[in-house]
């Protein structure tokens, strides 16, 4: 069973940084794409970041320039580095896989930013 587990949340003042990572399990094969969604309260889930197996990445606009996604490889985690961060930035983050035509999810992690 393909699991992914985030971590690397917390509470965090404005100006501040934190790095995100997700722990892909279950399977032997590669993700097409991985990526960083967010959901702030009342809003929809929304793309923060995406990267793509051969190493193509792209940002929302809110986040670009502030936030990295990277990873090594494919047996290594998914990272978020987030810098500069802003209260707008608060939300609940979710790493999320495209394995084939299957779209992976994690249970999400939270990110609070204090001004």
């Amino acid at each position: 069973q393909v699991q992914l587990v985030e971590s690397g949340g917390g509470l965090v003042q404005a100006g501040g940084s934190l790095r995100l990572s997700c722990d892909a399990s279950g399977s032997i094969f590669s993700f097409n794409v991985m990526g960083w969604y967010r959901q702030a309260p009342g809003r929809q889930r929304e793309l923060v970041a995406i990267i793509t197996s051969g190493g193509d990445s792209n940002y929302a606009a809110a986040v670009k320039g502030r936030f990295t996604i990277s990873r090594e490889n494919a047996k290594k985690p998914l990272y978020l580095q987030m810098n500069n961060l802003k209260p707008e930035d608060t939300a609940v983050y979710y790493c999320y896989g495209r394995l084939g035509l299957v779209d992976y999810w994690g249970q999400g992690t939270q990110v609070t930013v204090s001004s």
